[in-house]
């Protein structure tokens, strides 16, 4: 069966950052796109800013206001957008929070560290499994994932025990749905993400620490340039997938950090 609809995604985190960016790249390309966030308001405002992006009249953007932490919601967000747009071509699997950053491993109260995990882990799970529900069932079948992992999934900052273990498991779920998307059509590939300038990384234009013990500033990147690399891997066949791609501020303490 020939797919004539506009492809669909669903982008988790819209209302900010990286979500954001992400969004309006995709529409600006021509697809449609879910704006998933736990607030309308900063949904609603994604959704204005591609209206204005756009050249012409045909921007469709469905605002869904989500906690990814909640299985009925999030199986909620994957029916507004199967019902709306026909189908789900994309889920780029965005939301997160550093949470209980700065906080030594010993003094991490769990409420804290279940707060994180919940979040970028298991909201990360729940989506993805909803996503490849939908597109194995969908006809023509198949899609792709695209998980947002971090700079952290690989180095560590000091002080990040729960932000730091949750993002080396996102590559873990980045692997077991590649191997089990296969059978379906279904790709997933991993975008690790370091210095992209956002509200959540601001403390690094004013100084954060390192891991000598030492406080500096680090250099940021347009987020736009994170946009544009998630657009590519995006846009590729089912064939074809980039399994992992490292974006960063190329001046960044990454390689030799520490």
């Amino acid at each position: 069966m020939e797919d004539t609809r506009r492809k669909s995604a669903v982008v988790t985190g819209a209302g900010s950052g990286i979500g954001r960016g992400v969004a309006l790249a995709l529409a600006a390309s021509g697809w449609s796109v879910a704006l998933a966030g736990r607030r309308t308001e900063p949904l609603e405002e994604t959704a204005a800013m591609a209206a204005a992006d756009s050249r012409s009249d045909a921007v469709d953007v469905l605002c869904v206001p989500t906690d990814v932490t909640s299985p009925e919601a999030v199986m909620s967000l994957f029916t507004a957008a199967r019902e709306g747009f026909g189908g789900v071509d994309l889920l780029f699997n965005n939301a997160g929070t550093f949470g209980a950053h700065g906080v030594p491993v010993d003094e991490l109260p769990y409420e804290a560290w279940r707060s994180v995990v919940d979040t970028n882990l298991n909201g990360a799970f729940l989506c993805a499994q909803a996503a490849f529900r939908v597109m194995r069932e969908q006809d023509p079948r198949g899609g792709r994932i695209i998980n947002n992992g971090s700079i952290s999934a690989h180095a560590p900052r000091p002080l990040s025990t729960a932000y730091t273990t949750t993002k080396h498991a996102i590559t873990g779920l980045t692997k077991s749905l590649s191997l089990d998307g296969r059978p379906y059509r279904i790709a997933c590939g991993q975008i690790d993400i370091g210095n992209a300038a956002t509200d959540m990384t601001q403390g690094m234009r004013t100084g954060i620490l390192q891991a000598d013990g030492r406080t500096a500033v680090e250099p940021v990147m347009d987020v736009a340039d994170v946009a544009r690399t998630v657009l590519h891997m995006a846009e590729l066949p089912l064939e074809a997938n980039v399994q992992f791609a490292t974006v960063m501020a190329t001046n960044m303490p990454y390689i030799g950090r520490g």
